[in-house]
């Protein structure tokens, strides 16, 4: 273990992570909507091998045998994410009885094993019917989700306390709404920009309904994926091309919440105007207690494409992603612990004053269980150990960092990918829904443990 570890204080938070539609299944049960993910899984070609979350780990059905692996692996606390269609289905009106029940029952089964629920409001499962009416470039969508973000708090805010309102609105936005590689599979840049700006207001709006319903202090927060963006060479082109992808992957996110404003040189460059309207702002800037931070990779960037090309045929300025010569996880994504160290350093001194958790980071890999469905995942424990490793040194050189969620407890539904990629550090043999700890989940157990004992 990196010496710096043992130095993690006893308050560190350790944990593991999911999201509902990941593994939740039961799709249709106990009167649950559809989602923009059940409808975008029927779309021919979508998703890997047509495969869709109906059933995914079925943890619905096996929550309590799933609490108790929580259990087994020593960590303090649990992040875990709620349906909007199943509490609210279509996304308006009453909460639906039987879907709060379901997270009554979680919530109290964690907290009679001593482990802390984490609330997540929304990672990813908008309701189809506020998709239908126009979906995050819509500012209905804003107000109907800090509706929902109401019902959940009322119903568990006397046990739980942390509540994060999104999870990765850049996922939200881009892969959504102008890639469209993900849910619900638009591809424009006007609607992905206006989706920016709603989630942004959405999750103000959350914030200060649930401020103003508490009976007690609450700890609130948001996650955004973030990575590192460096330009590809020293030239001009690149420093350019390196300064745009970060303004429009971390600085468009945390310049908003934190400062109140949208960093100047993106609004300045951008063909498409953010919907702002007065006093958007100041609620989206409501203060909150803790950043959540998703790691998976950094990143360099060009100013020309392959081609040597400066601007692409739209005539906008080109900005490509270039993955440094590292190895790979199974995505194809780089392998680069010390990017993250330098991320967490970074929003530290960028947006002093603002605690941060790591509410994601893990790997996919080709797994090969034996026999008995154990996985000796070297390749996924290493992974980990770096990725904690550079955590710790972040923290040496000052960074707020205060709880690490691995990603993910089971494998589970991969959004585009299906079921083809694996990032759980529990196996699940998707016929039985056999759960065994991997080599990672031991390894994970043992080194929560030695870090307590130092």
């Amino acid at each position: 273990m990196n010496p710096t570890m043992t130095a993690l204080p006893p308050s560190f938070q350790w944990g593991v992570a999911t999201s509902a539609y990941q593994i939740e299944g039961a799709a249709f049960e106990d009167g649950r909507t559809a989602s923009i993910w059940d409808t975008f899984c029927r779309k021919p070609g979508a998703v890997h091998n047509g495969d869709h979350g109906d059933v995914a780990c079925d943890h619905y059905h096996r929550m309590p045998q799933d609490v108790a692996l929580i259990k087994s692996l020593g960590v303090d606390a649990y992040r875990f994410s709620v349906s909007w269609p199943r509490v609210q289905p279509g996304g308006r009106g009453p909460a639906n009885p039987k879907g709060l029940a379901f997270y009554d029952r979680l919530v109290d089964e964690l907290l009679a094993q001593g482990i802390d629920p984490w609330v997540t409001l929304y990672h990813w499962d908008l309701p189809q019917e506020l998709e239908d009416a126009g979906g995050w470039p819509v500012r209905d969508t804003a107000y109907r989700f800090a509706d929902y973000a109401a019902l959940v708090f009322e119903r568990l805010q006397d046990r739980v306390a942390t509540f994060t309102t999104l999870n990765e609105p850049w996922c939200s936005a881009w892969l959504g709404y102008q890639v469209g590689v993900h849910a619900p599979g638009r591809r424009s840049f006007d609607d992905a920009i206006a989706a920016v700006h709603h989630l942004l207001l959405g999750h103000g709006l959350a914030m200060r309904r649930m401020r103003g319903m508490e009976t007690r202090p609450h700890t609130y927060g948001i996650t955004l994926n973030l990575g590192t963006a460096d330009p590809a060479s020293d030239s001009a082109l690149d420093r350019e091309a390196a300064r745009r992808a970060d303004g429009m992957g971390t600085r468009i996110y945390l310049d908003p919440l934190r400062y109140g404003r949208y960093p100047s040189d993106i609004v300045a460059e951008l063909a498409t105007p953010f919907p702002v309207r007065d006093g958007d702002l100041e609620i989206i800037s409501t203060p909150f207690e803790v950043l959540g931070v998703n790691f998976y990779f950094g990143q360099d960037f060009a100013g020309t494409d392959e081609a040597g090309n400066t601007h692409d045929p739209d005539g906008n300025p080109i900005v490509r992603a270039i993955f440094p010569d590292t190895p790979r996880t199974a995505m194809n994504w780089p392998i680069t612990p010390a990017r993250f160290t330098r991320l967490l350093v970074r929003l530290h001194r960028d947006y002093p004053g603002l605690p941060m958790v790591i509410t994601e980071n893990g790997s996919a890999f080709a797994d090969n269980p034996d026999i008995s469905g154990f996985v000796a995942d070297d390749a996924r424990t290493a992974y980990l150990a770096s990725h904690l490793a550079a955590v710790a040194d972040a923290r040496a050189q000052g960074a707020d960092v205060r709880g690490y969620f691995a990603w993910s407890l089971l494998d589970n539904f991969e959004w585009a990918e299906g079921y083809a990629k694996r990032f759980g550090i529990v196996h699940v043999d998707y016929e039985t829904q056999a759960r065994t700890p991997k080599q990672s989940a031991l390894w994970y157990r043992d080194t929560i443990a030695r870090t307590r004992e130092a």
